[in-house]
């Protein structure tokens, strides 16, 4: 995408590109990603907005963030559509509990912006409070890039041994199954361009504490229950109100979760097809 040629060798045999944009996180939070990976991004976003007949993205936060960047960068927005991104995740009849013990859930890679080193420390503070009587955490996803922090705890925190538990190779199956029976899926990220976790756990009915982000609420308005990613005291105060059985709180959650208006494929292409007829 970061290559303007193959779009003026396109548009010289009239064809014309249209582009599906899915964050500009390595513009807005460089930090997060990889060294250099914001120059080519942003190669990537300029050529979509010189030679892009049309624009899909996958959320309204994301369309407002390239908007940013356009006039940032002088350049006009083509024509553009929202079409959120159905999760994928079909119903599957209820299996066995893979932990006897309450626990929690966070999916996605190790990297930095999805903040796993801040719940791991949570995590430890939890322990030392309740000590055995302390709820999982399973880690679902593989080790990213500038991680290392995390690793260390992983590998090497004491108090964090045979509480937090790795799962770097998940099948389906197997994520299905941590998903079903978890008090909660947590997802404390920084910045997310859509969020598909958080899609995928509301499908299945699961509970879900996440990060404060417009995004999170344009999916799943006021479902889950929301925290700034940096409040400590407060995702603690929330990891350990929701390990109770019974919790109010998780309750109360799984009520609102039987409004949620879980994104389809059929909606999202209905999107794109009638996006599709305005550009002929």
């Amino acid at each position: 995408m970061e290559f303007g040629r193959y779009y003026r060798a396109m548009a010289r045999r009239q064809v014309r590109a249209v582009f599906m944009v899915h964050d500009l996180i390595p513009l807005t939070h460089a930090e997060y990603c990889r060294p250099g990976v914001d120059t080519t991004h942003r190669h990537r976003m300029h050529t979509a907005l010189r030679h892009a007949s049309g624009l899909i993205a996958n959320s309204q936060a994301t369309l407002d963030s390239l908007a940013v960047e356009a006039e940032r960068a002088g350049l006009k927005l083509p024509p553009s559509v929202v079409a959120r991104l159905a999760s994928g995740v079909t119903e599957r009849p209820l299996v066995e509990r893979p932990l006897p013990s309450p626990y929690f859930v966070m999916l996605g890679t190790i990297e930095p912006r999805k903040n796993h080193w801040f719940i791991l420390h949570v995590w430890r503070r939890i322990v030392e409070q309740l000590g055995a009587a302390a709820p999982k955490l399973v880690v679902i996803g593989r080790r990213g890039w500038e991680c290392e922090n995390v690793v260390d705890m992983l590998e090497r925190c004491e108090s964090l041994k045979g509480v937090v538990i790795e799962e770097a190779h998940c099948s389906d199956a197997q994520l299905h199954a941590y998903l079903q029976h978890a008090q909660a899926l947590l997802f404390p990220s920084f910045v997310e361009g859509y969020g598909m976790p958080l899609a995928e756990a509301l499908a299945l009915k699961v509970p879900v504490l996440a990060s404060d982000l417009d995004v999170f609420r344009e999916v799943a308005d006021d479902i889950p229950d929301y925290l700034d990613p940096l409040d400590g005291p407060g995702w603690l105060a929330s990891i350990q109100a929701y390990a109770q059985a019974n919790s109010p709180a998780r309750e109360a959650q799984l009520t609102r979760i039987e409004r949620f208006c879980e994104p389809t494929w059929a909606e999202h292409f209905e999107h794109v097809d009638g996006f599709l007829e305005t550009l002929r």
